[in-house]
Formats: structure tokens, sequence, C-alpha cells
């Protein structure tokens, strides 16, 4: 037996040996899948399916002739249960608020991030086939699929939280799940300003930024918080705009009133009917917009976002993957070129001078903290190249003895060109918020 099979006793003079309690939770769900109709099973809610779960449990442990103690009872019912209404194994981590992240790398190994950290889990799947369970549960109701002849697919679940599937033959390990959580709670920028990722003077600023229809890209690695920025970013748009969302899997959490919501569609089993973000940026202009928000910028559609944003559609907003802000400049020129259409390096690097007026660059630190760590303008062409102004950094000074990063952000000492763009927008800013105070 495993580790947790020793609660799981025969009962005073049966002679059995002791039985694994996953093998236990896996006969009392199949016990429920095959004596209740599923028609009877939609129709329950949570209390009576937790009843018929409890009677279930019974009849299994009085005909195997088990004992149970009141904990491993309680804990195979609610696994069971979750198995039904929830997301098997992984429901109880999906609730914990301290988890950010679940990495099930095949069914044996079930990683998660707590407070910044990788760390095991004691959840298990039973095999592949109960992987594979949980991966439909998630994806079938956005009329994804996953199989061999589409392995790979991005999900998420109704809480926002985004998901990421891939199956063998691709995945050696057996199928894996990565699921990076959000909040339960949507974060503020007070929120922001608490955590330590941006300085109060910072989020007076970006507030301003967004308020005067800049333009503006957050950039930064894998997991250091861009789509958590780019929520905040958006609170700043007034609530009487007309704003239009696109995504591969919608994520986003705004709170005006005027949202639509688009969402990519990958190929049908045929391999056709796929609707690209390119193909709904194009679209968007033509459904009145105030605002556009772009997930993530990761393609030829860089081209559309860029073209929108010189042609009157201010105050758009996106995230992209890079290092830094110069990185940010290079990587939107790749995508660019993936649009196909051959355009001169120079005549790229003057359409984003002319269109893009902030990058918002955040990174992910040594201690797990997310950070903005720096705000720059794009300023002008200079000859061939695109000259970037940085505003406000986070200066890094050594490592505490807790391991936590010590630094702090702070402005360089400069006003933004586009001051004038604010203030014809009727918004003005303090000197002293761009101060260099040592």
């Amino acid at each position: 037996m495993r580790a947790e099979s020793a609660a799981v006793q025969e009962a005073p003079g049966s002679g059995r040996a002791t039985t694994d309690m996953n093998e236990l939770k896996q006969v009392v769900h199949r016990k429920l899948l095959s004596e209740t109709e599923f028609t009877v099973l939609q129709r329950l809610n949570r209390r009576q399916l937790a009843e018929r779960i409890a009677y279930l449990t019974d009849v299994v442990t009085t005909e195997s002739n088990l004992s149970l103690t009141g904990r491993v009872r309680q804990q195979i019912e609610q696994e069971v249960l979750y198995e039904v209404v929830g997301y098997g194994p992984i429901q109880t981590l999906l609730d914990d608020p301290d988890i950010s992240e679940i990495m099930v790398n095949g069914p044996t190994q079930v990683f998660i991030e707590r407070s910044g950290h990788l760390e095991m889990s004691d959840r298990r799947f039973a095999d592949d086939d109960h992987v594979m369970r949980i991966i439909e549960k998630i994806i079938s109701p956005l009329g994804r699929r996953l199989d061999e002849s589409v392995p790979m697919v991005d999900a998420r679940l109704p809480d926002g939280s985004r998901v990421n599937a891939i199956i063998p033959p691709l995945a050696l390990n057996g199928p894996c799940i990565t699921i990076r959580k959000f909040a339960a709670e949507r974060l503020t920028p007070d929120d922001l300003v608490a955590f330590g990722s941006m300085s109060p003077e910072m989020s007076v600023f970006l507030e301003a930024c967004v308020k005067s229809r800049l333009n503006a890209l957050v950039s930064g690695g894998t997991g250091s918080g861009k789509t958590t920025t780019l929520n905040v970013l958006s609170s700043f748009i007034p609530n009487d705009e007309r704003i239009l969302t696109i995504e591969d899997a919608a994520e986003l959490q705004l709170q005006q009133e005027h949202v639509i919501t688009l969402e990519s569609r990958p190929p049908n089993v045929e391999g056709k009917g796929a609707i690209a973000i390119r193909d709904l940026v194009r679209n968007a202009l033509r459904m009145r917009p105030d605002r556009i928000v772009i997930g993530e910028c990761r393609g030829a559609e860089a081209l559309d976002m860029l073209q929108a944003m010189n042609t009157g559609h201010d105050g758009s907003l996106s995230t992209l993957h890079s290092n830094s802000p110069r990185d940010t400049l290079a990587r939107l020129e790749t995508m660019v070129l993936m649009a196909g259409m051959e355009l001169p390096v120079k005549a790229i690097r003057e359409q984003i001078a002319g269109a893009l007026h902030l990058i918002v660059h955040q990174s992910r630190l040594r201690d797990g903290s997310r950070r903005i760590t720096s705000i720059t303008e794009v300023q002008r062409m200079e000859g061939e190249h695109i000259v970037l102004q940085e505003l406000f950094a986070f200066e890094r000074h050594g490592m505490s003895a807790e391991g936590k990063v010590i630094g702090q952000h702070k402005a360089t000492g400069v006003r933004p060109l586009f001051t004038e763009l604010m203030e014809a927008e009727g918004i003005e800013l303090p000197t002293e918020i761009f101060m260099n105070r040592g």
C-alpha cells in the first residue's frame, strides 16, 4: 500500500489486507457512475450529491469489510465529489488562495508554486486516463479539443485562470497540465503599491497615462505578472468608453460596463475554421472601439495593432514577452516581419515610434516577487534607431538574510516628452512625481 492507505484498515477479525485509499476512491466513483443515471446526476445539487456519495461509501466499505477513520472517510467522499463537480485531485489546490500555479507533470507528480517557490504537492492521479478526463473537463465547455492531431491546447477556467495542456507523444511524462491561477479578488493599483510592485508615484503616473489615451505595452518574462498589470492599467479606463478585449483565452477581468470580449478559435477536426488574433484585431477596427486591449501580442497581429494605434485608436494596451524595454522593440520588429509584408526595418521602426508611447517592463525577481522594474518612454526616431528614455526604475541593493530582494523604485528625474499630450487631455502631473530623490 502507499502512505495514505495506512488509515484504511480491515474490520476487526476480518483477516483482509490493508486497502489502498486511492483504489477505494475509484471504486466509489465507478459505483456512483454505474448506479446513477447521468440525467439524475445532472439534477442533483451539491448537497444531494454529497449524500449519495456518503451512502455509496458506506456500501463499498461494508461490502469490502473495511473500517475507515472519520478523517479518511471525509477525504474519500470529498475527492469523489470533486471528480464529479470539480477538477479531481487538483481541486483542493485550486481552492487554496496561497497557491499561484499548479503543474501536473503526468499522473504521479504535481508541483505547486506558493509564495514564489516551487514545491511538490501530495496530490496524485490514478493514471494517464485520469489526467485526460480532467483536461477534457476543462476544455470541453470552451469547444476546444485535445488529441493526437492537436496535442497542445490553451484554455481557461471559469474564474479566468490560464490553462495549458500537452499530451503524448509530445509529452513523454504523460499528459501535462499547467494552470496559472488568478486571484479570487481582482487586484487594484493600491494592492500593487502595497505589494511593492510599484511606487505610489508610478501608480499616479500610469493612471494619468491611461486616462490621456497613450498607447502602452506591458513587457516582461513568463510569469512576471504582465496580465495582472494589464488588468490594473485597464481599471484606469473611464467607464463611459467602449472597450474591446482580444485574447487567445479570455482571462482579462475588466470591470467597466461597456466591454466586448473577443476570443480566438482553433481549427476544427477538419483543420478549418481557425480565427487568429490578427483576424480579431482587424474586425475590432470595424466595431467602433474607444479602446483596444490585446491580451498578448505574439505574432503577425503586431502589425495590425501598430496600424490601429497610428490611425486614431489611441489608448490601446497589450502585453508582450521580452527581457527589457529595448528588447521589446526588437520583438515588435520581429513580429511585424511575421506578417509577411516585407517592410524595411526603418519603416517598421517609424511605425513603432509613431504609435507607441510607453513600455511598462515587469520582472519576476529571485525571491519570487513580481515588480515593475522600468517605465520607459518611446520618444522618437534618430537616424536608424528609436530613442528610449527611462522615467522610473527599480534599483536593487542586494538580498536580505530572509532571501528577499532589497531595493526601491525611483524616478530618473526626466519629465516625459508626451506631457503635452497629457495636458491637452486636461491632465497635469506635479513636477515632484518625476524628481529623483537620490
